[in-house]
């Protein structure tokens, strides 16, 4: 019965766990070469580029959608940035990289474009991803960085166009799902109201009651305003109040409209905000550590570690994106689904610290 989640966090933290271990029996049993996760860098592309496409489609020809970016954003951006790392590995020893960085180019542009018109949030992921994924690698192979001020500017007058242009699009075809004043307004119209709730509500462990949908009825922890997938949930048939139907229009204000550090403040406590700043912040501090260590092993022409080295940086980019976007700016990018696939590359980048220990 120990080993029985009682709540959602309990739930979080067991399956946290056994990614980790099964991430590390992965990393330790599976050779992973450069070549092999160049492949599987580039299947992760092309396969998230169809599904992110087949989305958009969906949404133009039905007007229905799944949402794919939310859940599978930091995914298909791991993927990315593992490519282009690997990219930089194989010119540095010779390598024509030109057919392959074809494809790479190509995937990243339609990524780009179709999550970009499916989710404002997923784009400002993307492109923050992209940006650190680019940092980590120019900082891997010591090169000055590809940013200069030019770029910079060219970058922010290019993301101002494409504002205007989702607005267009918007207004033209009729789909406000498309317009990006339209997700300001709802967002200024409700977080305001979310974050007065959340701050003179919040305790040490879990929040008020009163101001928790289920009220008296209620735990007042650990409620489901922050859970991993809803099915997941139902199919181990555990007994944790969850939002269905109209209710989650209750959930909206704590999920979509807020910041993580809101959310997991409102539905965890204090302390459990404190656990997830923890959690990021080591695992991120981890990943440098161990990245750094990848990078001296290859500057002395130890080839061991390249693969795991490239999909280090994915996976550091993913994990950084993701935490900043969905702590500061939607609460969504780390909830639900999504919120499953940020333990998962999480432990991807903690599970590195036993691979590296069990080969010294």
């Amino acid at each position: 019965m120990l080993l029985i989640a009682q709540n959602h966090l309990q739930l979080i933290v067991e399956v946290g766990l056994m990614l980790f271990v099964s991430l590390v029996f992965f990393l330790n049993l599976i050779p992973l070469s450069l070549s092999v996760v160049t492949f599987l860098s580039l299947f992760l592309m092309g396969g998230f580029t169809l599904l992110f496409g087949a989305d958009i489609a969906l949404l133009v020809i039905s007007s229905s959608q799944a949402e794919f970016t939310h859940p599978f954003g930091p995914l298909a951006l791991l993927g990315a940035v593992t490519a282009l790392a690997s990219l930089k590995v194989m010119k540095e020893s010779g390598v024509d990289i030109r057919p392959l960085r074809r494809f790479v180019i190509l995937f990243i542009g339609c990524i780009t474009i179709f999550g970009g018109l499916m989710h404002r949030s997923f784009l400002i992921l993307w492109l923050l991803g992209l940006f650190l994924g680019y940092l980590m690698i120019s900082k891997s192979f010591r090169e000055k960085s590809v940013f200069t001020l030019r770029r910079v500017l060219i970058f922010i007058g290019a993301a101002g166009v494409g504002f205007i242009l989702l607005e267009v699009i918007a207004r033209v075809s009729g789909m406000t799902i498309f317009s990006p004043l339209l997700r300001m307004g709802r967002i200024e119209q409700y977080s305001l109201s979310s974050i007065k709730t959340v701050l003179n509500n919040i305790q040490l462990i879990g929040h008020n009651a009163k101001a928790s949908y289920w009220g008296a009825e209620g735990t007042a922890f650990a409620e489901g305003y922050i859970t991993l997938p809803m099915q997941f949930v139902l199919f181990f048939g555990l007994p944790f109040p969850m939002f269905f139907g109209v209710l989650v229009n209750q959930k909206d204000t704590i999920d979509y409209m807020l910041p993580g550090i809101f959310g997991w403040g409102f539905d965890f406590g204090i302390l459990g905000l404190v656990g997830l700043m923890v959690f990021v912040l080591g695992t991120i501090l981890i990943g440098f550590k161990i990245l750094n260590i990848y990078r001296e092993k290859r500057e002395k022409n130890n080839k061991k570690y390249l693969g795991r080295e490239v999909l280090l940086t994915g996976a550091l980019a993913a994990f950084c994106a993701q935490a900043l976007i969905g702590m500061f700016v939607f609460n969504r990018s780390i909830n639900g689904m999504a919120l499953l696939t940020f333990i998962f590359v999480g432990a991807l980048i903690l599970a590195n610290v036993v691979t590296l220990k069990s080969r010294e």
